[in-house]
């Protein structure tokens, strides 16, 4: 078993910054991709931004240029940089690893 525990949430105000971080128990077969998913409760959850092994990153469409997903290996962490963040970013964020899940923060936008 994975435990993935989120921090970082909280109330943030439009245009302003965030870090969530995420940290991982341990590595499985050498497996370093990580992913954030962010849902309003009641909605399906939506990917957010992925990183591969590799190194490679992927941002939903709405986040490019605004979110930086990044990893810090050594210490088994992933990190979502929110800049510029917006009213409908407010979500629950969560941290996904394979299958394997956190049980979310509240990230909330103000204006």
């Amino acid at each position: 078993q994975v435990q993935l525990v989120e921090s970082g949430g909280g109330l943030v105000q439009a245009g302003g910054s965030m870090t969530l971080s995420c940290t991982r128990s341990r590595t499985i077969l050498g497996i370093s991709a990580m992913a954030w998913y962010r849902q309003i409760p009641g909605d399906q959850r939506e990917w957010v931004a992925s990183i591969a092994t590799n190194g490679t990153t992927k941002y939903l469409e709405s986040v490019k240029g605004r979110f930086t997903i990044s990893r810090d290996d050594a210490k088994n962490m992933v990190f979502l940089q929110m800049n510029d963040p917006r009213l409908e970013d407010t979500r629950v964020y969560f941290c996904n690893y394979i299958d394997h899940w956190g049980k979310g923060t509240q990230v909330t936008v103000s204006s």
